[in-house]
């Protein structure tokens, strides 16, 4: 796993701070990360080269010409120096071993251009509704970077877990004593597949205390909007779901709630996570494990087009080819 530098800058940083993104729930620290990162015209100097990682298992055929593996997942890096700052923005998590190795080779070119502090981002999966106002929390290496954001309103995740490289990265992090935190912000539960770019901006706007600095959030505030009216519609047609139930179920379940149940939140990164290892290599071991912890949570009904949707396309690529 080689790190290829297009741009040397170790002579240009000071003492920047780094961002890091990977996709997750609601892809609401990423969606900030990305966000930020091209308002701020950051610019590429350095990626990861991740392609031993991966064992792709077809190839697409063309009219007799088969296609190269563009579609690998990407680990880039950016600099932007006004204000100074890293960025490191991932289209894929990785687990195990390989996963470890990434946060490794991103640690070491931390400690090479002097990195302060470390933040990620990343969704706190909540029973509500979309029109609830988006609840930030945190979990720092140190005590003195989590009341600095606390300073800024910010909630302090009292106990739980951070799964997915947005959260362990703090944990990797701390074990080389630099400073990191991450920020969490809460959406809908049932939305989780979905981006959610208002939770995104949660994190934006402490982000743009942090750097002291003035982000353009047009952008994002018209797909807030969007998003609002399909979550509308989305809860419009649970809500009808669950008048239509029979009158003994109706006290039991509520908008984003399942059976009185507030499914944890590591719970809903584990089903994630699984569902993007299941899509990505459509192990039946894998799919048996997510059916399992779907059916011990009681939200199997809510996910069962997903899940059904990954055999269905299985069946479509045999059949072509």
């Amino acid at each position: 796993m080689n790190l290829k530098i297009h741009k040397e800058i170790k002579d240009q940083v000071k003492a920047p701070l780094l961002l890091a993104g990977w996709p997750g729930m609601g892809n609401v620290g990423l969606g900030a990360v990305n966000y930020l990162r091209r308002k701020l015209d950051a610019e590429l100097f350095a990626e990861l080269d991740m392609s031993e990682l991966f064992a792709p298992e077809a190839v697409v055929v063309k009219e007799g010409v088969a296609r190269t593996f563009s579609d690998l997942p990407t680990h880039k890096f950016y600099y932007c120096p006004h204000p100074e700052l890293l960025i490191s923005e991932s289209t894929a998590q990785i687990g195990g071993p390989g996963g470890v190795g990434v946060m490794s080779k991103m640690l070491d070119l931390a400690e090479q251009l002097k990195v302060r502090t470390i933040y990620t981002g990343a969704a706190f999966a909540m029973p509500t509704g979309h029109r609830e106002p988006v609840r930030l929390l945190c979990a720092a290496t140190r005590v003195s970077v989590r009341d600095s954001l606390t300073a800024h309103g910010v909630e302090i995740l009292s106990e739980g877990q951070i799964s997915g490289m947005n959260g362990l990265l703090l944990g990797f992090a701390g074990l080389r004593e630099f400073e990191a935190a991450c920020l969490l912000a809460t959406m809908p539960q049932y939305a989780v597949n979905l981006p959610n770019p208002k939770s995104s901006c949660e994190i934006l706007r402490i982000l743009q205390r942090l750097l002291d600095a003035e982000i353009d959030m047009s952008e994002i505030n018209s797909a807030v909007e969007r998003i609002d009216k399909m979550m509308e519609e989305i809860e419009a047609q649970i809500r009808t779901a669950f008048s239509q139930m029979e009158p003994e179920q109706e006290h039991e379940e509520e908008l984003g709630k399942v059976e009185e149940e507030k499914i944890p939140q590591y719970v809903m990164q584990k089903i994630d996570r699984l569902f993007s290892e299941v899509e990505r290599t459509r192990s039946q071991d894998k799919a048996t494990e997510l059916k399992k912890e779907l059916d011990k949570w009681n939200l199997y009904r809510f996910y069962e087009d997903r899940f059904l949707n990954v055999f269905r396309k299985r069946q479509e690529d045999e059949e072509d080819k």
